[in-house]
This record gives C-alpha cells, structure tokens and sequence, in this order.
C-alpha cells in the first residue's frame, strides 16, 4: 500500500467523505450527513489520502473552551486495519491541544479502538451545570446527542461516551 498523507480536508474531498459516511451509516455505526453539513464543516475534518484518493476522514468539533469532540472518523473498508485511523485520531488529538481543548469526548461503538488509544468510558456528559445550559442553546445536532437529549436518543442507542484528558 502507497503511504497515507493525513492532511487537512478541502472542499473537493466532500464526495469522498461522503462515500466513507454512507459506508457506514447504513448500520448505525456513523450518523448520515447532508452535504451541506459536510461543507458547512469542511475546516474540522482531516482526511487521509492513498495514492491520490481519500480513503479516511475524522473531524474535531470543538464544544467549550477546554472540550473538544472526535467525529466522523471512519476509513474505507479496503483500507483497514493499516493504522490509518490511529493516524487520523493522532492528527485530531494534535489539532485538539493546539486550540487548546484540553478533553476530547467521543460517541461511539468503537470502544476498543479508542480505549486503545488512552480514551476511557463516562457515563454523563463530562461538563458542569453551567456549561450544560450553555450547551443547550447550540443549534448542532452533535452537540444534542452529547447532551443525550431525547430528541436524539434513536441516534444514539448503543453508544458509549468516551473521554480522553490530555
């Protein structure tokens, strides 16, 4: 396999991210994204590259001053199990302690990927009263399904919430 680029995602990388959200949202694993969503949050995502084409993405959505989430992160299939994930989670993480996010929270089945990578289990969003009234007037549905508001809840069934301290 050619070496994997992890580098920032652009417009253009839209469909390919797309085709990678579609892959798995069709089981659960990954909540569906409109397209405009996906432009509309271009800047969060990171996307690895083989050969010319995009087979992994993640984005970070920064939440609170020192709280970051991972989402999104997923790799094509045929390019499993090469550390492309691991590469792009790294990346995320990285650009996380630029911002100077100091937790990173996760919403997933993936529980032994990122466990592996320092992630531990939480059972209520890990903010403050204060912070969780703020929260709630966020329009982003991410943000909703942190909350574990019950609008949500069919999205989220199974889930695990999982937090890193950096």
């Amino acid at each position: 396999m050619s070496e994997a680029i992890i580098r920032p995602a652009r417009t253009q990388d839209v469909r390919a991210i797309r085709r990678l959200i579609d892959e798995y949202s069709g089981d659960g694993h990954l909540l569906a994204k409109a397209p405009v969503t996906l432009f509309e949050d271009i800047q969060e995502f990171v996307v690895a590259e083989v050969g010319g084409a995009v087979v992994g993405c993640g984005a970070l959505h920064v939440m609170w001053e020192d709280l970051g989430e991972v989402r999104t992160l997923a790799v094509a299939g045929t390019h499993l199990r090469h550390g492309l994930g691991s590469a792009i989670l790294r990346e995320l993480i990285d650009r996380a302690r630029n911002v100077g996010v100091r937790r990173v929270f996760c919403l997933t089945f993936m529980v032994g990927f990122f466990s592996e990578h320092g992630f531990q289990e939480i059972d209520e969003a890990p903010v403050d009263h204060d912070v969780y009234e703020q929260l709630l007037q966020s329009y982003d549905e991410g943000v909703a399904e942190f909350l574990g508001l019950e609008r949500v809840k069919p999205n989220t069934l199974g889930n695990h919430r999982m937090l890193l301290e950096l």
